[in-house]
């Protein structure tokens, strides 16, 4: 059973501007942890302020548990929870302040809930009297995730929940998730780090509004089309043009201290020419090795090659 349905959602902001979203489609199921991957200015914000009542869509209709984000908004508004990418909790009250604060607008306790967010609640429990403005990102991003689950929400919308934190919290932040998936509850994260959609069961890439592909993140890399290849050299940053100029090249592009290199059709011969087409123009120090394309490469591609 489907849990969050989108079929043909068009959003614009701006008359005569590229629209924020574009005839965008896909489901997720009931107890699924789902990525929206992608760069800001994707249109990840924009749907999930739609899936959560927030902004009415130009085209198109969606569901959330069965319900739908026009008629039915009040209860939608009951049974999801909501973290946005700015931490939006009221920053001089206290953590615990806050928490009760949320609870009482559900029609709950911290108490009712309490075995969902414990795990959670706990690393903040001893800043519990602290202001919420004063607490570290990694905090912050605790207690929004704690509100956010306080009256059990069937569905979590959680828009960038990472960004701006330390790598250990990120991490912590994961393990957490996993933990909440095995409560039941349904998952939509939404990020701009290409490292993350592996944590994800399916993801949808996304970019300038449209959706460039669905499926699970082993299933998108297994798709990517021909071999890819690393191209290291003591001055990747000189490399860079003159392996673009390359006749055979089909994509080039800066990987950290390599560049990512695949021809525009696999030959064993191509490698080989490439390193001599190199050396020819002054680079005598460079290594070519095949390697296994990530979500970041598969979307580069998909940009490229859209269908």
């Amino acid at each position: 059973m489907d849990t969050v349905v989108l079929e043909n959602i068009s959003k614009s902001y701006i008359k005569d501007a590229p629209p924020a979203l574009e005839n965008v489609s896909f489901s997720v199921k009931k107890g699924e942890l789902f990525g929206l991957i992608g760069p800001d200015g994707a249109g990840k914000s924009t749907i999930f302020r739609i899936l959560t009542t927030l902004l009415l869509s130009d085209a198109g209709k969606a569901t959330v548990a069965g319900y739908d984000v026009v008629k039915d908004f009040h209860q939608i508004r009951s049974c999801v929870g909501y973290m946005p990418g700015k931490f939006s909790l009221y920053q001089d009250l206290t953590v615990e302040e806050n928490l009760n604060f949320f609870a009482t607008l559900f029609g709950t306790t911290i108490a009712e809930n309490y075995a969902l967010i414990k795990d959670i609640y706990e690393q903040i429990a001893p800043f519990k009297d602290r202001r919420a403005g004063k607490l570290s990102g990694g905090m912050k991003q605790k207690l929004a995730l704690s509100c956010a689950l306080v009256h059990r929400p069937e569905v979590l919308f959680l828009d960038e929940p990472t960004t701006g934190v330390d790598a250990v919290s990120r991490q912590e932040f994961w393990d957490m998730l996993k933990r909440l998936k095995n409560e039941g509850i349904t998952i939509v994260v939404s990020t701009p780090y290409m490292d993350e959609a592996s944590l994800c069961e399916r993801i949808a890439l996304i970019q300038t509004g449209h959706i460039l592909s669905i499926d699970t993140p082993d299933n998108i890399v297994a798709a990517y089309p021909g071999k890819l290849y690393a191209l290291r050299s003591p001055k990747v940053h000189l490399l860079l043009p003159d392996t673009r100029s390359y006749e055979g090249i089909r994509q080039c592009y800066a990987a950290g201290e390599k560049l990512h290199v695949a021809f525009q059709e696999d030959g064993k011969d191509h490698p080989a020419q490439l390193l001599t087409y190199l050396k020819n123009k002054g680079h005598q120090t460079v290594d070519i090795k095949e390697i296994r394309p990530d979500i970041e490469d598969c979307f580069i591609e998909k940009l490229s090659n859209p269908k």
